[in-house]
């Protein structure tokens, strides 16, 4: 009797400490990395094929005949994208610092990120470098952007690193999306986690869907949106144009259902429900076919490369690198991403590490058998996540910045900040000009060096519809030609408006884009001689083409005489 207790007592413990097997996963590492491998090449594949669509399609369908053309190259064209890069920001610090790494140390790495950004990212990050600690630094009274898409796109990391544990995107969130976003903007990073994290055991997209849903609150408008696009797809199963419709109707027309994003002035939507739309309209409708999967996603419009991206991704978890096909795996494995330590390899590696790492943190376990790693993944109950809204927020918690803290964010100078905005810069770039409504997105100011260009004079509209504009009263000289020479860039990802006025007659009116621009600069000489001898107001209108990065970057604004 007394032996069969001592039995009794080794079982029990061994229940504490490992739970029953029916409790647990089982994956082996080499299918998991087959499986990440996919998950991440997925992400890129949907990211360089979508990027030439990216927000051409806004408040309409693309029909198919315009789709891009896929070909094996363009998917090393994802090393430079922001899709990319950011996350493994996330990840480095996971790396350097563990899991346990504080919201501080997160908000001070972000900080200290060098790439440009746009939305709630830029928004974000420009608060944590004025002295906000995160979460303030994402609250709806300190970021306009706190429902838009960027941690959305960025959450795929959180998923990827913690197979069958889709409780880890939760809290992920918590952390990271506390960076940026708040309410259906972190909730969609967490849904988008969860379903990755739900791939690795789940090939079935309807099921991956339903189950990652249960992840965010069920009275948040986010868990609306995804609850009527399965239903859409079950009402019209082979028809995705009609839920589409459905759709936008609601989440697009409806300023309700779009209070907190970016902006609610035009066709441009780049909130995290209707995007979060579009991805599950391409994991179902796409049918686990993944070139479908990713047009679908595409032709759904509006944010057309990230979009797809996090479909691709999911989708490319589920079934595996061997299973892609061939056409989407010609990727360099020497080339770094952007910004980052990590060349394909590497990103896999870490990836692996972080996720044996999680693994046994979760209350899992990792065995060798037979010259196989084996992972136990611990099955845990689904948590409740607080409610959140961006248009009803809580207070902020006044988190603010040490002093100590402050001193780790490189980019941040106490003696000179106040110069920084261009109205106070202008004339050490151009004197006797003036900066007017300049917006303080994607980091404004005069930079020593920008893309190869010295002395640069970075500028934003201020809104969509107020532009920035640079400005001067100038005397033409009476004699000779008189020109004005401007040299102007845009950002890799984004384009603008250039007008230039002279008493408010229209003498230039030219998009600055890939399409004008070489090497993502524009030159022109504007004649001024009609207004020989005259005294003649010269603006220069840094304007919103579509409102996704749409900074200026001045290189030379001067006048040339003949």
């Amino acid at each position: 009797m007394k032996l069969g207790f001592n039995l009794f007592l080794v079982f029990a413990f061994c229940c504490c400490a490992f739970g029953m097997d029916n409790d647990f996963k089982q994956i082996s590492k080499s299918d998991y990395i087959d499986k990440v491998k996919g998950g991440w090449l997925g992400q890129i594949a949907g990211v360089t094929w979508g990027y030439p669509t990216e927000f051409a399609y806004m408040g309409k369908m693309a029909s198919e005949v315009f789709l891009p053309k896929w070909k094996p190259a363009m998917i090393n064209e994802g090393f430079c994208q922001d899709d990319m890069y950011v996350e493994m920001t996330f990840l480095r610090t996971l790396e350097t610092y563990g899991f346990d790494v504080s919201l501080r140390q997160i908000g001070i790495d972000f900080a200290n990120s060098e790439y440009g950004l746009c939305h709630a990212n830029d928004k974000g990050r420009w608060n944590l470098r004025k002295g906000i600690a995160p979460p303030d630094c994402s609250h709806p009274k300190f970021n306009e952007h706190a429902d838009d898409i960027d941690y959305q796109i960025e959450a795929d990391f959180s998923g990827l690193i913690a197979p069958g544990m889709p409780d880890y995107a939760i809290e992920a969130g918590e952390k990271f999306g506390r960076l940026v976003c708040y309410g259906d903007g972190v909730y969609g990073g967490q849904f988008v986690g969860a379903m990755y994290s739900l791939a690795f055991f789940e090939t079935d997209m309807q099921k991956v869907v339903k189950n990652a849903l249960a992840y965010i609150p069920a009275q948040s408008q986010y868990y609306e949106c995804i609850s009527d696009v399965i239903k859409g797809f079950e009402q019209n199963p082979n028809d995705w144009r009609k839920t589409w419709n459905s759709i936008n109707a609601k989440y697009h027309k409806d300023i309700e259902y779009r209070q907190f994003s970016c902006t609610i002035a035009n066709n441009f939507n780049i909130d995290a429900k209707i995007n979060g739309a579009y991805i599950v309209m391409g994991l179902l409708y796409g049918r686990g076919d993944f070139e479908n999967t990713i047009k679908i996603s595409m032709m759904c419009g509006q944010d057309s490369d990230c979009n797809p991206s996090n479909a691709a991704g999911i989708l490319g978890t589920a079934i595996g690198y061997k299973n892609m096909p061939e056409k989407f795996k010609q990727i360099k494995n020497d080339e770094k991403f952007y910004y980052t330590e990590y060349n394909f390899p590497q990103l896999i590696d870490v990836s692996a590490k972080l996720a044996q790492q999680l693994v046994v943190r979760n209350g899992g376990r990792s065995e060798d058998k037979d010259g196989n790693t084996i992972w136990y993944v611990l099955q845990k109950p689904v948590p409740s996540v607080l409610l959140e809204q961006s248009n009803n927020p809580r207070s902020p918690v006044g988190s603010i910045f040490t002093k100590e803290e402050m001193a780790k964010i490189k980019f941040h100078n106490p003696e000179n900040v106040e110069k920084l905005p261009p109205a106070f810069v202008i004339n050490d770039f151009a004197p006797g000009w003036r900066v007017i409504d300049c917006g303080d997105y994607m980091l404004p100011g005069l930079y020593d060096e920008w893309d190869g260009h010295k002395s640069v004079l970075v500028t934003h509209p201020y809104s969509q519809t107020v532009p920035c504009v640079i400005a001067t009263d100038y005397n033409v000289p009476a004699d000779g030609k008189t020109k004005l020479h401007i040299i102007v860039g845009h950002h890799y990802m984004g384009n603008f408006v250039l007008i230039v006025k002279a008493d408010g007659k229209e003498l230039l009116n030219k998009e600055v884009s890939e399409a004008t621009a070489t090497k993502h600069f524009l030159e022109e000489y504007v004649d001024l001689c009609e207004y020989k001898g005259k005294t003649v107001k010269l603006e220069l209108f840094n304007q919103a083409n579509g409102w996704a990065c749409e900074s200026a970057y001045w290189d030379v604004i001067e006048f040339v005489h003949e």
